[in-house]
């Protein structure tokens, strides 16, 4: 990535993805677990997410996966997003930040 001002960065979109709620949860999917990798190519042009969701066959999976590409669009630069469902490995709740699971009050095992 060549870093200049018109170059999205990683965390740039993991800022936007934080905006990006699940309605089941009402928590951001970053916080949550659900974003796997973001990778920023072609000089902070594309964006590539892989996600995955609490559970298969969440009824909120096109919501989640329509919100993130919508999210990376709206990063300055970001010409191309793509959005990549996978359940290798499964969510667990050890997926989420530490202040995601004082939220719903799971304790660290």
């Amino acid at each position: 990535m060549s870093g200049d001002a018109d170059s999205a960065s990683t965390e740039q979109i993991r800022d936007a993805l934080r905006r990006v709620i699940d309605p089941e949860l009402g928590y951001n999917i970053v916080d949550l677990g659900l974003v796997y990798d973001v990778t920023v190519r072609n000089d902070g042009r594309d964006a590539h997410i892989t996600m995955t969701t609490t559970t298969r066959g969440c009824p909120a999976t096109d919501y989640l996966q329509s919100g993130a590409r919508d999210a990376a669009f709206t990063v300055d630069g970001i010409g191309s997003a793509q959005v990549t469902l996978t359940y290798d490995p499964p969510w667990t709740p050890k997926l989420m930040a530490p202040a995601a699971r004082v939220h719903f009050g799971i304790k660290d095992e």
